[in-house]
């Protein structure tokens, strides 16, 4: 039983009614370089307008700290007009009215209680449908949810169920693949997950800290010093055998794009290489496990893929993942982003639009956001 109510409970008709949408997406020389967002949010919005609810969307967009030109909502008011067929304002009134960017207020990110009024302030009904943000306790996630009557959202109501997938009663054999930079970042849902998962790969940056945690030299790679110990004692946990390192990985001479590619044994890693991409024995043996999988979680690229010639790890974990017949779910913006330069980005069952908020729901934590819903429930 769910413990927060959805719009389907209620008739937003005549109703005024204010979105907390996950609109932060990328700009590039003031226009939106991905629309990924703005497509995931959209939905919803469409959905009250034809439903008879006036409606008014907020969101941040980066991490300014007060107000910044460079980081305002009118390019994203501007492509969301081009994407649908209804009349988006940015800061009047239209079908969808797009407020500035919430981090543009002093007490958006403490919760200031007088912040939450004045987003709050003439509205009848709150939908949260922003699941990438409902991991931070700001007054556009959790105050405004503690004033007005509030709903989750479509999207946030299919993101927790499909993630839910992975937290109850998930088929099996279970695999988790982790890429991205640093240990620290992934850490938690580490901890979390290894007790219940049957394998978890570790690619990426991160990887070479676990490398470090055997003992083996990693040369200029990017690797946590003070990961080492923790890493160490979790692969010689009781659950340690679970972890999959690489086997061997792509190096260069510098951190260039056009630095040559060389592939070696995760033994024999040169002094003054950098490790830039898991190689192709490592790929194979990922992919093999992904494929035979019924459920996968994937949430961290296996190398520079910004790059053609450091893309190969990370390319193959994508098609193992659309070539396996099981859930597969993906969080992590870069992680999207990888999927969509590949074009492979509908072969998955789900994408996240959330990371921080996706690994801290797998990691058990209580997402403020969510959490907040559960007092309208009578």
């Amino acid at each position: 039983m769910k413990s927060y109510l959805t719009l389907d409970d209620v008739n937003v008709d005549g109703l005024r009614v204010l979105v907390r949408s996950d609109l932060n997406v990328p700009l590039e020389e003031g226009q939106v370089g991905d629309d990924f967002r703005i497509r995931s949010a959209l939905p919803t919005l469409e959905r009250l307008v034809e439903a008879g609810a006036a409606v008014t969307v907020c969101s941040h967009l980066g991490r300014p700290r007060g107000p910044d030109p460079a980081l305002s909502l009118a390019p994203v008011a501007e492509r969301m007009a081009e994407m649908t067929r209804y009349d988006v304002r940015f800061k009047s009134p239209g079908d969808i009215t797009v407020l500035e960017n919430t981090r543009f207020l002093d007490g958006e990110t403490s919760n200031d209680t007088g912040t939450a009024e004045i987003l709050a302030r003439g509205f009848d009904l709150f939908v949260q449908d922003a699941f990438g943000s409902v991991h931070r306790a700001h007054a556009s996630t959790v105050g405004v949810a503690q004033l007005v009557k509030s709903v989750a959202g479509p999207l946030l109501d299919t993101e927790l169920n499909a993630l839910g997938r992975l937290l109850v009663d998930t088929d099996r054999p279970f695999t988790v693949v982790l890429g991205g930079a640093k240990v620290a970042d992934k850490l938690g849902v580490v901890r979390e997950l290894l007790p219940r998962v049957d394998r978890l790969l570790i690619g990426g940056g991160m990887c070479f800290t676990f490398l470090a945690a055997k003992g083996l030299k990693v040369g200029q790679s990017l690797f946590q010093d003070d990961m080492v110990d923790v890493v160490g004692r979790l692969m010689r946990g009781p659950h340690g055998r679970k972890i999959i390192l690489p086997v061997d990985v792509a190096v260069g001479d510098e951190f260039a794009e056009d630095t040559p590619r060389h592939v070696v044994g995760v033994y024999d890693i040169p002094e003054q290489s950098i490790g830039l991409d898991i190689g192709p024995g490592t790929s194979a043996g990922f992919r093999e496990l992904i494929e035979s999988a019924a459920s996968v979680f994937w949430n961290g690229p296996m190398g520079v893929f910004e790059w053609k010639s450091f893309r190969y790890g990370t390319d193959h974990v994508a098609r193992a993942l659309a070539a396996c017949q099981g859930f597969t779910a993906v969080g992590g913006g870069d992680t999207v982003a990888a999927l969509r330069l590949l074009g492979l980005q509908d072969t998955v069952s789900h994408i996240s639009t959330g990371g921080g908020a996706s690994l801290e729901l797998l990691e058990g934590k209580i997402l403020p956001g969510v959490a907040v819903l559960e007092r309208w429930v009578r």
